[in-house]
């Protein structure tokens, strides 16, 4: 054990008393990982991020934002970002540094961009932000619209906001032709009444960090929702995480880290980063029993498939053609 690790090193570490840190061996596994709920703008340094996520094999990022209450923009600093990895990438590839099992140069992932006003932040939510959020919604890196719903652990924002805002933004779901992204908590009946109540969109319903137990997870799989998990699913006193995973068809399958939120074990206690879905990855192997590499290889890349179908999409019709004008009658 250590002080402290290096601040650009591409090994984990796992944080001990005392400030000690130990290194913790990065799973082998076979097959490109997806991290479909991130919120880069909130990590100490994206482009560093999006480069350990090159090296573990973590493709494809979505990177959720709110345009009520996020300090960096990440439609702007987005390429900022790469710039900034890709200078870290050509100085790693002069040392003779490659991707942590094929030996290849590193390839940084293809990230999209989710917008949406948090069920915090719904008494903020007035016309307005739903410009900025349309303006958002517009931009062809838009993949999704979240992270919205209801969350009724806090009280942020009353209950009666946090429906009005959800139900509305449900609505923009339908209009945009974009997936939904939902942020339920203490709340899944009322949100799923909702949903019944002004229609599922279309283009899909993703419940994200999913840290619940199957009986509450099964209507919204009988809704066909897309179901992620991220490190409860790997700690040690939440067995109905798991066996919720189990029951997610695999079409319908996902990981993501909710970084900087609820990193993985052994890694809990610590800032959560894009490439921690290596470790969430191979917990879903283990629960679905994928342990040789072809079983590993089909196994994620349906899970990435899935990320790809439902959030790597061309843009909606609404954002090709009629974005700009819809912003206009809002004014």
């Amino acid at each position: 054990m250590f002080a402290e690790p290096e601040e650009k090193d591409l090994s984990f570490y796992q944080k001990r008393k005392k400030n000690r840190w130990r290194e913790v061996e990065a799973p082998r596994l076979f097959g490109s990982l997806a991290d479909t709920h991130a919120h880069l703008q909130m990590l100490s340094d994206p482009a560093w991020s999006l480069v350990r996520s090159a090296y573990y094999d973590v493709s494809f990022i979505c990177d959720i934002t709110d345009p009520s209450d996020d300090e960096v923009n990440p439609y702007d600093a987005l390429p900022f970002w790469y710039h900034d990895a890709s200078e870290h990438t050509n100085r790693l590839a002069r040392e003779g540094v490659t991707h942590s099992i094929s030996g290849e140069l590193l390839a940084l992932p293809s990230l999209r961009i989710a917008a949406g006003v948090h069920p915090h932040n719904a008494k903020y939510y007035d016309r307005e932000l739903e410009v900025k959020l349309l303006r958002q919604l517009s931009d062809p890196r838009t993949a999704a619209l979240g992270e919205v719903g209801l969350d009724y652990h806090y009280d942020f924002s009353t209950h009666d906001e946090q429906r009005r805002v959800f139900a509305r933004q449900i609505e923009l779901a339908h209009t945009t032709g974009l997936p939904l992204i939902l942020h339920m908590r203490e709340a899944h009946d009322e949100g799923f009444a909702l949903l019944e109540e002004y229609g599922w969109p279309q283009a899909g319903v993703l419940l994200h960090c999913f840290n619940l137990d199957p009986e509450t997870l099964k209507p919204w799989l009988e809704r066909d929702c897309y179901v992620a998990f991220g490190g409860p699913v790997t700690f040690k006193n939440a067995p109905e995480v798991a066996q919720s995973a189990l029951e997610v068809p695999l079409d319908r399958l996902l990981t993501e880290t909710d970084s900087p939120y609820m990193a993985p074990e052994p890694l809990r206690g610590i800032a959560c980063s894009p490439e921690f879905t290596l470790f969430t990855a191979k917990r879903l192997c283990n629960l679905f029993d994928k342990q040789t590499s072809n079983e590993q290889m089909s196994f994620l890349n349906q899970l990435y498939t899935n990320a790809q179908r439902l959030l790597n999409r061309a843009p909606s019709t609404w954002q090709q053609v009629q974005g700009e004008e819809l912003i206009q009658q809002t004014h």
